[in-house]
């Protein structure tokens, strides 16, 4: 009786296992998508302040530099603290 009983309710069981940490999954790297956005900053350069682009993004960590010059972001008159890729 147990036998038949778990056989046959097996099957639904993992296919709603595997349908919540889906979805559980799915929300997270959305999250983390978000969070490490790629963003240009710029260092100053011959042309004036902030005027050479460069790769960085808004996640924390290292500070994002080029020619060991910091690059910032356009807010607020390049004054946006901006992160390594």
């Amino acid at each position: 009786m147990k036998t038949t009983f778990l056989k046959s309710t097996m099957p639904f069981a993992v296919v709603a296992i595997m349908g919540i940490s889906g979805a559980f999954l799915t929300t997270s790297m959305q999250s983390a998508s978000n969070a490490a956005a790629p963003k240009t900053g710029y260092i100053d350069g011959p042309q004036g302040p902030c005027s050479v682009p460069v790769s960085c993004n808004t996640a924390s960590g290292q500070i994002c530099q080029a020619n060991g010059v910091q690059a910032f972001g356009k807010a607020n008159n390049c004054s946006e603290v901006l992160f390594r890729p």
